[in-house]
């Protein structure tokens, strides 16, 4: 019998999108469990308080509760390094093995791999954000290499109401940056119902459309080895050849440390 596969995932305390949606998208993968550990995050905003929430020592703790579940790999399923700079989901995922034993991996370094292995010179960034995060998005993406030719955002500071933003509402943004010209969307929020869409607005607008809860999923499921063409329904990124080959499949990582099972 085939061992199954665990996926552990940090998620913001008050996102209530992310648990639902990643079963959803592994509801036909019997074999494939996810896991979730929450720490607390109530707010997005450039303050010192909503800044404080993303200290590593708080998703260390929560990390380490995922690790009593041996999962496959550890996920922050989280954008905050979007605007707090890429180094350091880089740092958080160093210090998550280090502490767990485990690989991990993050929403945001998960984007800039894919879009870096697509070669996306064009990238139409959607988010619930305000307008000072948002500026920090794309300066930090551009920064990589990412360049956001059109954006639209919610100017929403709660993290629990992104959730509330429906599926409609996500869609017409989408629909408004692809109008003005991009290569390829991001929906950059955990918290955001974005993933649903995706699959039938490539099909109207012939433009792949990456949500970040999507993006997660489909990151650790090549870094188990787990084929994302097992996902039915939610879009290209799951569906086409052309990001079935890993990355940086854990598999094949000098410093890969699994977990040990019973």
């Amino acid at each position: 019998m085939t061992r199954p596969v665990r996926l552990g995932m940090l998620t913001p305390s008050s996102n209530t999108a992310l648990e639902p949606i990643t079963n959803a998208m592994l509801a036909g993968i019997p074999d494939v469990s996810a896991h979730f550990s929450r720490f607390k995050v109530t707010e997005i905003a450039l303050s010192e308080s909503a800044l404080r929430q993303f200290d590593d020592s708080e998703i260390l703790r929560a990390a380490e509760l995922l690790a009593h579940a041996k999962v496959d790999v550890i996920a922050w399923n989280g954008t905050s390094a979007s605007w707090l700079g890429f180094e350091r989901d880089v740092r958080l995922c160093e210090r998550i093995t280090a502490s767990t034993g485990i690989p991990a991996r993050t929403t945001v370094l998960a984007f800039r791999d894919l879009f870096r292995r697509l070669g996306i010179a064009r990238i139409g960034l959607v988010t619930p954000y305000r307008q000072e995060v948002q500026d920090k998005i794309v300066a930090n993406w551009g920064s990589e290499g990412l360049r956001c030719v059109a954006e639209r955002h919610l100017s929403l500071r709660d993290n629990f109401s992104f959730a509330e933003v429906p599926e409609a509402k996500v869609a017409g943004l989408i629909e408004e940056v692809v109008r003005e010209g991009c290569d390829a969307v991001a929906v950059v929020c955990t918290n955001m119902r974005g993933a649903g869409v995706a699959e039938p607005l490539e099909r109207k607008l012939g433009v792949p459309v990456f949500d970040s809860i999507a993006v997660t999923l489909w990151a650790c499921l090549i870094a188990t080895g787990v084929d994302p063409a097992r996902v039915h329904g939610w879009g290209r990124l799951f569906t086409s050849p052309d990001f079935a080959a890993p990355a940086s499949p854990i598999a094949d990582h000098p410093d890969a440390r699994r977990p040990q099972y019973s």
